[in-house]
């Protein structure tokens, strides 16, 4: 075994290296003092312990920036120990650069990460006034523990090629695995929400992607506007499912209001995952924080998280609020400090 090929093991945490386990914390902290965007907390019932995710770009040994993912760790939901590299992009995986918005879910036993992988690839040329058309995408990987390592099921995104998709996550229903996952913005003005059906071990999608709705399709998110002959842009983030104590079936998605990041909540008419999908008329949060996520905690409160302000950058932290569930929707209650 080559020197290279050892530290490669041990960044990519392959079977036989565990460089998490027993690594000694960076710090203890506050949640305040946590720089965080996309923050994911997960309720690991086996460990009684609360995981929360962000993204971390680290160095490969040529010295070029690879993405990657951090955790910290609380029983409080307060103070957070770490952080701890759980995942690095594979050096041969498809794209390599930052990761945006991890999430953990554990299902049948395991823990799958479901990541946004960016590059610099661009499909065609850029115009004055908007982002550069670059590809990315999701892909999820595959652990048997919420600390990593968390390694990869092939080299390619679960969500299509020919998209720049985001913020997959997993729903389950009926016993078959779900990923709704957003369709950028930037490449088709008035972002969708998207559903695929996943393969019984979250391996590869199964069949093509289903639009559930588009972000303009709430009256809430209002767009952005741009000089002409550019249209007005609609952003769809941070998708997540949950289901009432009456049943039904609510999505809480971001885009903005007047300029300021807002969570909005969407409501299947069926109950069902494929929708049809009616968007609620008031958003959940509106003062420009977002890309929320909802756990219960191990004395089963509902509580949601999400980060705010959503700029200037480095500012971002994960606000935590209590939930309530009416049956009909959510309502905030008081936020955790």
């Amino acid at each position: 075994m080559t020197l290279y090929t050892f530290v490669l093991m041990i960044l990519l945490g392959l079977p036989g290296f565990q460089p998490l386990k027993g690594q000694t914390p960076v710090t203890v902290q506050n949640i305040a003092d946590i720089y965080i965007r996309d923050p994911y907390i997960l309720t690991d019932t086996k460990t009684n312990t609360y995981y929360m995710y962000r993204s971390a770009g680290s160095k490969n040994q040529k010295g070029e920036s690879v993405g990657g993912v951090e955790v910290f760790k609380s029983k409080d939901l307060k103070s957070w120990e770490g952080p701890y590299r759980v995942f690095t992009v594979p050096e041969n995986n498809w794209i390599t650069g930052s990761v945006w918005a991890p999430e953990v879910h554990a299902y049948n036993g395991k823990y799958y990460l479901f990541a946004t992988l960016n590059s610099d690839i661009q499909w065609k040329k850029s115009q004055a006034g908007w982002p550069d058309y670059t590809f990315r995408g999701t892909q999820i990987f595959h652990s048997d523990s919420p600390e990593g390592p968390f390694l990869p099921f092939g080299l390619v995104p679960h969500t299509p090629m020919d998209r720049m998709a985001l913020d997959g996550t997993l729903y389950v229903e009926n016993g078959i695995p779900y990923m709704v996952y957003c369709h950028e913005w930037v490449q088709v003005a008035d972002g969708t929400m998207e559903l695929v059906k996943l393969a019984s071990d979250l391996s590869a999608p199964e069949g093509n992607s289903l639009t559930l709705f588009n972000a303009s399709a709430a009256d809430w998110s209002t767009g952005s506007v741009h000089k002409a002959p550019l249209p007005t842009s609609y952003v769809t983030d941070g998708c997540f499912l949950y289901r009432t104590k009456t049943g039904k079936l609510l999505m809480i998605w971001s885009s903005f209001m007047e300029d300021d990041y807002a969570i909005g909540i969407a409501e299947s008419v069926t109950g069902r995952i494929a929708g049809p999908w009616k968007q609620q008329p008031t958003p959940l949060f509106n003062q420009n924080g977002g890309h929320g996520m909802i756990f219960k905690s191990f004395d089963g409160r509902l509580f949601i998280t999400f980060h705010g302000p959503n700029s200037p950058s480095g500012s971002e932290r994960a606000h935590i609020y209590e939930l309530e569930d009416t049956g009909d929707t959510l309502k905030l209650k008081k936020e955790i400090i």
